[in-house]
């Protein structure tokens, strides 16, 4: 008698079922692996920061304790001292020429690279694309490099710590990267409400204000926000261009550094204070920036 032996098929079940398994919790893994990475983050970013408020309110003698004491005594002293020119620095001139060279800056960075933009995107020139590559080639040169010729001809121009030429030159170091961000922005105005525009005979100015702003003001906004935040955190230029007069905040803060010591409460509230204007601004602006960083990622 012949013994029935059924047929085996090769089983592909164990795999697949494995596969089908790892595909359904690979989703909730991967986004609690990058839950916590992103928090992770975000806390090493965030304690050196909270550390350094934290240290504002603390006396010199309790801030150069080694370890550092979370828990000593808060006080506004080194607050106090900071807008009262205890330490023998006035602080309101730095603040005042921060937010000059920023404020101006930015506003004419604003009205060069929106025109600009708009004829590189939503009306676009011939060989556009060698006009883009020329404005990012411009931020390839080290600033270093330039140090050496904007001195000598500041210097033979009577231009030297004038708050004005280092408006000049935030306004030519933020003009590239505010036009390469525009144009990304503004080709995302329809080309209906353009046409609508022309045809109602509106012109050039009419359309950019009436049109083309209330639509890109998301990217207005980003690009405002980056080029202040540049321009308020530029040392370099700030500290060989200028002097008494036209010194900045950043500069003002490098001279709590002093050959008497390091005195790490001053330097902590001094910190806190130049970047607080930064983080006002974010804070304000953050729904448009979000919106302007994100808009044309999704089509």
């Amino acid at each position: 008698m012949t013994a029935l032996n059924p047929t085996v098929q090769p089983s592909a079940g164990p795999t697949f079922l494995g596969r089908r398994r790892k595909s359904r919790m690979d989703p909730t893994r991967n986004s609690t692996i990058a839950g916590l990475a992103a928090w992770a983050a975000a806390l090493i970013f965030a304690i050196p920061v909270f550390w350094m408020v934290l240290t504002s309110f603390h006396s010199e003698n309790d801030a150069a304790t080694n370890p550092p004491s979370i828990a000593a005594e808060l006080t506004l002293d080194s607050y106090r001292n900071f807008f009262g020119g205890a330490s023998g620095l006035d602080p309101w001139p730095p603040l005042i020429n921060s937010a000059t060279a920023s404020i101006t800056s930015t506003i004419l960075v604003l009205v060069l690279a929106i025109p600009a933009a708009y004829a590189l995107s939503i009306k676009p020139v011939e060989k556009w694309t060698d006009v883009m590559f020329f404005f990012l080639s411009t931020k390839m040169l080290p600033i270093v490099a330039a140090l050496l010729p904007l001195f000598l001809f500041a210097r033979n121009a009577g231009t030297l710590d004038n708050i004005w030429f280092l408006v000049l030159l935030y306004t030519s170091m933020n003009l590239p990267i505010a036009v390469w961000m525009m144009r990304s922005f503004l080709a995302e105005v329809p080309a209906e409400m353009l046409e609508a525009a022309q045809i109602d005979g509106a012109g050039l100015i009419l359309t950019l204000r009436k049109v083309v702003a209330p639509v890109a003001m998301p990217g207005i906004a980003a690009t405002a926000l980056i080029c202040f935040i540049f321009s308020w955190n530029e040392l370099l230029l700030a500290r060989v261009l200028t002097g008494v007069v036209a010194g900045t905040a950043p500069v003002f803060l490098t001279s709590f550094v002093s050959s008497q010591g390091l005195f790490l409460a001053k330097v902590c509230t001094a910190a806190v204070i130049i970047s607080l204007p930064v983080l006002l601004a974010g804070f304000a602006a953050q729904d448009k920036l979000v919106q302007g960083l994100s808009l044309g990622a999704v089509k």
